[in-house]
């Protein structure tokens, strides 16, 4: 996604969060920010990057970044920056609290991608992989603190693939900027620990008020923590899958796990590719004849004049999926 075309909502606390998850559309991205510090716009920055919810077959991949002045970096460790799994949810609420009330020093921006999103990516003709969402991603938020002003001079990315050529691509991105891709960096460097806080309590809070637009009544505790290997988790996917039309749009149905589900429950499809083909071909060139005479000879109906012409709409299941008509000839 491209950073201008990012529809970010400012947060003021942790309380926020929830809100905004609950307002806005989660079959599509969202983009939550802190403000902007002055502090952070005239004094050189350090920039963190991480993510949260890479692996479960449920809900966002959430990725995050924070900052602040290089002058202020001690301030995050005095908050208890550390890697989110190493921290307990109650720790990382407090932290995530205490970086949202330093607002004239740390600034955070994080991007909810959407599972809808994720799947429609990585089974699209041109495959676009989870490791080129997740660079997308990182790419788009760099580049909306940018906009925002922020004086970036370093920035520490926790690595997607291999380090060297990953800091590599994002060194000819963003060539002005010292750049450090790292594993395990969210242990290493705390500003990265406070974007992986920032990750994860905004996923956490993104699935406690999940709206399924499915009508399917059901919280947080019933699918449990979404890992593939999760037993509540297992039993969340075989209860809730539709014999024609699939998992609701929590789930990553590109996910083996989902797949597998899939195939033991669903309804088997057939596709008769060339004798689909072959009538598109006949009743078109019935339609291309009937063209051809009625530009001859008018029809009665032609002198008629209708005001009501019936729109063709789609159903709201490929709506929300964002699925498209398309004719491979």
């Amino acid at each position: 996604m491209n950073a201008e075309n990012m529809d970010s909502k400012i947060i003021l606390s942790a309380a926020d969060l929830e809100q905004h998850f609950i307002e806005k559309d989660n079959s599509k991205n969202v983009t939550l920010m802190s403000e902007a510090p002055e502090l952070c716009q005239s004094e050189p920055c350090m920039l963190g990057v991480d993510e949260a919810g890479r692996g479960p077959v449920l809900g966002p991949m959430v990725y995050g970044i924070c900052y602040c002045p290089i002058s202020k970096s001690e301030l995050l460790k005095d908050l208890g920056c550390a890697d989110s799994k190493s921290l307990t949810e109650e720790k990382r609420e407090v932290i995530f609290e205490k970086l949202c009330n330093e607002k004239a020093t740390i600034g955070w921006i994080i991007e909810a991608i959407s599972p809808n999103i994720i799947c429609n990516s990585m089974l699209r003709r041109q495959k676009h992989s989870l490791n080129q969402v997740a660079q997308d991603s990182t790419v788009a938020l760099i580049t909306k603190a940018k906009d925002c002003g922020i004086n970036i001079s370093e920035v520490y990315v926790d690595t997607v693939g291999m380090p060297d050529k990953y800091q590599q691509k994002l060194s000819q991105i963003f060539p002005d900027l010292n750049i450090t891709v790292a594993k395990k960096a969210d242990a290493i460097y705390p500003v990265v620990s406070a974007a992986s806080i920032c990750a994860k309590v905004s996923r956490d809070r993104a699935l406690k008020v999940w709206k399924f637009q499915e009508g399917l009544e059901a919280t947080s505790n019933d699918f449990g923590s979404g890992y593939p290997n999760d037993p509540v988790t297992k039993v969340f996917l075989t209860k809730n899958i539709d014999p024609v039309f699939g998992f609701p749009q929590l789930v990553r149905f590109s996910w083996s796990t989902a797949a597998k589900i899939l195939e033991e429950h669903s309804v088997p499809v057939e596709w008769y590719l060339f004798k689909v083909y072959s009538l598109f071909i006949y009743f078109r060139k019935e339609e291309v004849e009937e063209e051809e005479n009625a530009s001859k000879t008018p029809s009665i109906s032609s002198y008629f004049k209708f005001t009501n012409k019936r729109q063709k709409t789609k159903h709201n299941f490929f709506t929300v999926r964002n699925l498209t008509v398309t004719e491979t000839l």
